[in-house]
């Protein structure tokens, strides 16, 4: 059998990519040198898949940013302001995924790409919106790799996902672009004819998410169009993530080549196959092995599924007929375990990231054993606490009658999500402290300075709710597993989030214990230095879990229930010492959410919830819990997260131009909220007035007022670790006086 790839990691074995663009972003390097080093690293990434025997090496999967912006620009679907900006093509795409403080342009929003933790820039489509051919990117990186004797397979973001991940101006719906998108990929196949690429990918991960008979409709209104003039360009459909049960028979109907399917993540496929076979005449790419997972696959077990698919779809191994692959792009697991000596041999011997996986594809594609295993079903049980354990008492609407003389808070409280700005003076200590350059009491001698001065300016400011800037962690989750039992670490297992913002997820391999007070001194020390309430901060069990590498022998539920009662542990240790309000993050709690509404429930949200409620049970009324979110649509989650209990939650709403507003007035969200008033992944700083016309919003849309506290916060919309001190400091203060000139201003 032949073997598949859809996508590889980008970033470099040593983050080389993340450093050429920060380089490049402050001036420090040309565009020249950025465009070699990305070159460098797709080149050296077509020659390690060759060396291991992929046959379908994919191009175009590489990105400066984000493949779903790099679709857009494709097509031409870059917005007005950006296009007329004056700009490069290179600025004006780095304007359009981060902003640009100079031309005054805030970025497109971002979201989660279906249920991983990599975040997409979303698609702009407007009246002034004309979609064609208007780029070369696929074109060049295939002659590049043509020239080192690679031949590759485009991927490309199809036009369906396209469509639907896009977001529209005014009364505009997807129905509208049908005509343009068709042509524009239509040109797609013309110039692939041309320049000699005889097969390509589009990735149509959308078709497993729950689909309309409208829906379905466009989908093959648009292929009908594109495949009618495919001519001798062979064209695979790429799904992962799910199944496509909505779309089956649509999808089996069309003149596709080649059709790749998930079966990890979408074991569905399996069933569709038992009920409607495959058709005869093309191509079957099963998805077998984990992309999502660093835990090595069970060849036999895998064996066992290929034999199974292969008796399924009448696709034999010997025809040709049918590939193997990743469940999806391999870009969501570190790079290599090559340079990951220091790991403990024996949790080194059981994992497999990107480089690895490769062997395992081929391992596979070899096998002779198709003898039956029988399944593991240990994911489909799982324990819920009983309801004593993750039901706080009393309700919310007492518990804000016991904090409200308590905090006495004005209206429009200001605070922020939690961590300040990581100066390289935060980085060079803790690596000084890795290298033993330092003692442990030098190093935390030096973070509490460094929390002193944070305290000291959030006071100067004119913040009403601080925090200590969270200097000692170097990741939000990292630092939680490092201080808990149960977790292992890479030395350089990096995976791209967003952009440049590339984390190295730990790895759940034992159950979690927490076997000592994590943040307790320092939260202590912080609240010490100031009258005004600081947060103790927390990261939040499904967080945690989701952005982790999870174990696979036994349930997610059962793995997130202990981490919760560590959790629940921490937080019962900070208000025994006085602090009163704890905020417990859960940045990631949409991340594992099933995409289709049927498993929402049973799957995930029926001990998702527990969870968080479980760290809260315990605290007294008078002690005040937040959460935070970011980077997700909630709409269809509002009744699911006020049902977390807490107290106060911070949104990210800036980057989606305060859209979520309407939905928690719809559901009567009865949660205090926090919807952020500016982007904290731009370097733009956002003025008094811009901050102010969004807080008048809130309170138009919330039905909520500006002359005392009505349980309307402003803050950013997310954590400040990434951003300079400079522009921290005039957005805080931006946002501090806008909010003082609601209040006075509603009060003339």
């Amino acid at each position: 059998m032949k073997t598949c790839v859809a996508g590889y990691p980008r970033i470099g074995h040593r983050r080389e990519l993340k450093k050429a663009e920060e380089s490049f972003f402050r001036g420090e390097i040309g565009e020249r040198e950025l465009l070699e080093t990305a070159r460098s690293i797709r080149c050296e990434n077509w020659k390690r898949l060759r060396e291991s025997d992929i046959d379908s090496i994919p191009s175009n999967d590489f990105s400066l940013y984000d493949n779903v912006l790099d679709a857009a620009c494709l097509i031409g679907a870059i917005p007005e302001r950006y296009a007329n900006a004056g700009l490069s093509p290179l600025r004006a795409y780095f304007a359009m995924a981060r902003g640009d403080a100079e031309a005054d342009l805030k970025a497109l929003p971002m979201r989660k790409w279906f249920t991983t933790n990599y975040h997409y820039i979303v698609p702009e489509l407007t009246e002034s919106s004309r979609l064609r051919l208007s780029g070369d990117k696929p074109f060049d990186e295939y002659r590049e790799a043509l020239e080192l004797g690679i031949r590759t397979r485009p991927f490309i973001v199809g036009p369906f996902t396209f469509l639907k991940l896009a977001s529209y101006a005014g009364n505009l719906t997807a129905r509208d672009f049908v005509g343009q998108i068709s042509a524009a990929y239509r040109s797609i196949l013309d110039r692939c004819a041309s320049e000699g690429i005889d097969a390509i990918d589009l990735g149509e991960s959308a078709l497993v998410t729950d689909l309309s008979h409208e829906d379905v409709t466009l989908f093959s209104k648009i292929y009908r169009e594109i495949l009618s003039a495919k001519g001798r360009v062979s064209v695979r459909l790429h799904t992962s993530f799910g199944d496509i049960r909505d779309c089956w028979t649509e999808v089996m109907a069309l003149p596709f080549d080649s059709v790749a399917l998930d079966f990890v993540e979408g074991p569905g496929n399996l069933d569709l196959l038992a009920r409607h076979g495959f058709p005869s005449n093309r191509e079957l790419v099963a998805g077998v092995i984990s992309g999502r997972n660093v835990w090595k696959t069970d060849v036999a077990r895998a064996a066992c599924l290929v034999s199974r698919i292969s008796a399924l779809s009448g696709c034999d191994p010997s025809s040709g007929r049918l590939s193997l692959g990743a469940s999806c792009s391999l870009l969501h697991v570190p790079l290599s375990l090559t340079h990951e000596a220091s790991l403990n041999p024996g949790v080194r011997s059981r994992l497999s990231f990107a480089e690895e996986k490769l062997s395992e594809l081929t391992s596979i594609a070899a096998a002779d054993d198709r003898a039956r295993v029988n399944a593991d079903t240990t994911a489909d049980r799982y324990a819920i606490p009983y309801p004593a354990e993750w039901t706080r008492v009393p309700s919310r609407a007492e518990r804000k009658r016991s904090q409200r003389p308590i905090f006495a808070f004005p209206a429009l409280p200001t605070t922020t999500i939690g961590s300040f700005p990581q100066t390289h003076e935060t980085r060079e200590t803790r690596a000084a402290l890795r290298r033993g350059e330092i003692s442990a009491t030098e190093y935390d001698a030096a973070i509490r300075r460094m929390i002193a001065d944070c305290v000291s300016l959030q006071e100067e400011i004119g913040l009403d709710v601080l925090v200590h800037g969270e200097y000692e962690r170097n990741d939000m989750v990292e630092f939680f597993g490092q201080n808990l039992e149960g977790f292992a670490f890479t030395a350089n297992g990096w995976v791209q989030s967003y952009g440049t913002r590339c984390v190295k997820p730990p790895i759940i391999v034992s159950d979690v214990r927490r076997a000592r007070p994590l943040t307790v001194d320092l939260a202590v020390y912080a609240q010490s230095l100031s009258p005004k309430p600081v947060k103790g901060m927390l990261t939040g069990p499904v967080t945690i879990l989701n952005w982790s590498f999870p174990r696979e022998d036994i349930p997610l539920a059962e793995s997130c229930f202990q981490i919760a009662r560590a959790i629940r542990e921490e937080a019962l240790d900070l208000e025994r010492n006085g602090i009163k309000i704890i905020q417990i993050d859960e940045a990631a709690l949409k991340e594992k959410l099933p995409l289709r509404e049927s498993d929402r429930g049973p799957r995930y949200l029926d001990w998702a919830i527990p969870a968080f409620r479980l760290c809260a049970s315990g605290l007294r009324p008078e002690t005040q819990v937040h959460t935070h979110m970011c980077y997700s649509e909630f709409a269809d989650i509002v009744s699911a997260i006020d049902a977390l209990d807490a107290d106060v939650i911070t949104f990210e709403a800036a980057r989606s131009n305060l859209s979520l507003l309407d939905a928690l007035a719809d559901a009567g969200f009865e949660t205090d909220v926090g919807p952020g008033v500016y982007d904290i992944h731009s370097p733009r700083v956002p003025s008094v007035d811009e901050i102010a016309s969004a807080i008048r919003v809130m309170l138009e849309k919330l039905g909520r007022n500006a002359t005392a506290y009505d349980g309307l916060w402003v803050n950013p919309d997310c954590g400040l670790k990434t951003r300079g001190v400079e522009e921290t400091v005039a957005s805080l203060r931006n946002l501090v006086a806008a909010a003082k000139s609601v209040r006075e201003g509603s009060g003339t």
